[in-house]
């Protein structure tokens, strides 16, 4: 997984991140009002929900998962 965190405490729920994803990894929690990471699994790193964050609450991982190639 890429994206690792949304803070709660500073995200103002503005929805930028969510907007900026062009994979729809973050979605608006209907109740809380703010961004949470739905589907980590599709995340590209793209960076793009970190870097448009208003209040700095996402953190991507600069690792990205690569899974290990094996050869016959």
């Amino acid at each position: 997984m890429t994206i690792e965190r949304i803070d709660p405490e500073l995200c103002n729920g503005c929805g930028i991140c969510v907007n900026s994803c062009p994979v729809d990894v973050i979605r608006m929690d209907k109740e809380s009002q703010k961004a949470v990471i739905k589907y980590p699994e599709e995340c590209m790193c793209c960076d793009y929900c970190e870097l448009d964050c208003p209040q700095d609450a996402i953190y991507v991982s600069p690792e990205r998962y690569v899974p290990h190639m094996v050869a016959w």
